[in-house]
């Protein structure tokens, strides 16, 4: 791509109606296409713009507190990125992040999904609402929960999910809620206290709190559990030991916790192609965000599936160096086995998505019970859905994620 910031550019957008604050700061590649960017589109001073995909709704603002690099990005209507850096990602309305956001491919931030500065993510989805702090590094996660801008989930100041492992693999992804009922927007939302962090992969349910300062380890897909200062019961105890790098134990809940993630993936994707759909086809904007969505949880999927066979290849190594120690316990060798053997055809079948008639009847209530009801805003049409087709849809989406694992 060539950044020029060429006079041809800013006439284009200016004469579109877009505000650029100081024309002669802002740079605009040759293949950014003026018609994608909505008249009254304010774009401060420094902020460059880069891309064919990139699109941006009405009343979005760039670079309020430091110049931003829009690059192949889709935002929504009245975003707001205030300075940092944006590839690859999908922003719907009324998202905003503070000056140092570091966004990477891979991330969908839903309706008012927000963030303050110095924000890192990839690989991230945030559903309606969720609110994080300043100074996060939030890669590899699926959050959802709450309600509406009040009633939120939370990530506070200086929280870490940590990712990467000692092993070298990324097999790390952690679900925070689930798709089937979060899409609801009826469910309690989860709150991380500052200071603290997730060591992935981790599932943990909804109304769930884990107070600050902690670095949770193991699982709590319990909703509305108030996490112990130690990990007990839902997460293991911290303790001192020797370390081997590429020397794994147990990886049954590694692989089950990956499948339910690529699992809640297609089930937003589904939910993206029956229910969002209509919503988001009006203006040439929202549909440049139903398609940007779409292609977030694309990639999503290919790098959970990605990380999984990473994983997988690692195990010949740990059988080798389990078998040299002689200790390790017999079923800890047998998933090992298991999963070394059976990947080829595990990731396969996990390249095939559920069949799109998987839990067709029960979709089928809650998309007539949504008939006639597309121009209205999509958030308060989900929030008045009669109680019988909320279940039915949360029904057809658990059916969704159910087959990714059965399929495997």
């Amino acid at each position: 791509m060539k950044e020029n910031g060429g006079a041809h550019k800013i006439q284009e957008l200016l004469a579109r109606g877009v505000v650029l604050r100081c024309p002669a700061s802002v740079q605009v590649d040759d293949d950014v296409q003026a018609e994608r960017i909505a008249p009254g589109v304010v774009v401060h001073g420094g902020c460059r713009l880069r891309g064919a995909a990139t699109s941006l709704g009405p009343g979005c603002v760039l670079g309020a507190e430091a110049p931003v690099t829009v690059d192949n990005c889709q935002l929504g209507r009245q975003v707001e990125l205030r300075g940092g850096f944006a590839a690859g990602a999908t922003f719907l309305d009324g998202v905003s992040l503070g000056s140092g956001a570091h966004i990477r491919a891979g991330t969908l931030l839903e309706e008012a999904a927000n963030g303050a500065h110095t924000v890192g993510l990839k690989q991230t989805i945030l559903m309606p609402f969720v609110t994080l702090g300043s100074l996060i590094n939030f890669c590899d996660v699926l959050m959802t929960g709450g309600t509406d801008s009040r009633n939120h989930g939370e990530v506070g100041s200086s929280y870490v999910h940590f990712n990467y492992t000692p092993h070298h693999d990324k097999a790390t992804a952690s679900l925070l809620g689930d798709v089937p009922r979060g899409v609801m927007l009826d469910q309690p939302p989860i709150f991380l206290g500052g200071q603290g962090g997730l060591v992935g992969p981790c599932r943990i349910g909804f109304g769930c709190v884990i107070p600050a300062g902690l670095v949770w380890r193991g699982d709590a897909p319990e909703d509305g559990q108030l996490l112990p200062a130690e990990p007990g019961a839902g997460g293991r105890t911290l303790r001192a030991r020797p370390f081997q790098a590429g020397a794994y134990k147990s990886v049954a809940r590694i692989v089950s916790n990956n499948l339910n993630y690529l699992g809640n993936l297609r089930a937003l994707e589904q939910w993206y192609r029956h229910v969002r759909r209509p919503f988001m086809h009006c203006d040439p904007w929202e549909l440049a965000c139903h398609t940007g969505a779409l292609q977030r949880l694309r990639e999503a999927v290919a790098e959970r599936q990605q990380r999984l066979g990473e994983l997988a290849a690692h195990m010949p190594r740990a059988l080798e160096l389990a078998q040299r120690e002689g200790a390790a316990d017999a079923s800890w060798l047998a998933e090992q086995e298991k999963l070394r053997h059976t990947w080829p055809a595990l990731e396969a079948a996990l390249r095939t998505a559920p069949p799109d008639d998987t839990g067709a009847r029960e979709r089928d209530v809650l998309l007539s019970a949504l008939a006639g009801r597309h121009r209205d805003a999509y958030l308060d049409v989900v929030r008045a859905l009669p109680a019988a087709a909320r279940h039915a849809g949360t029904a057809w989406l658990q059916q969704v994620v159910k087959a990714v694992s059965a399929g495997a």
